[in-house]
């Protein structure tokens, strides 16, 4: 988890809310945009910093004060 890592703000946005407990769906709703597209966005997210879950990408945006 040592690339660099540099999200847009619809990034933190999602992983904000995702933070919070929001669900895909939820998300979805919440910024107009298709569930496949916040999955997207996630996967990735998690591909430029070489994570395999949701869980460490909130933990690694947290650790960085990101979100």
């Amino acid at each position: 988890m040592t690339r660099r890592w540099s999200p847009s703000r619809r990034d933190l946005e999602i992983l904000g809310l995702l933070a919070e407990g929001f669900t895909v769906d939820r998300i979805s709703r919440r910024l107009e945009v298709s569930e496949r597209t916040v999955r997207r966005r996630l996967r990735a997210m998690a591909d430029d910093i070489g994570v395999d879950s949701t869980i460490e990408l909130v933990v690694h945006a947290v650790r960085r004060q990101a979100i």
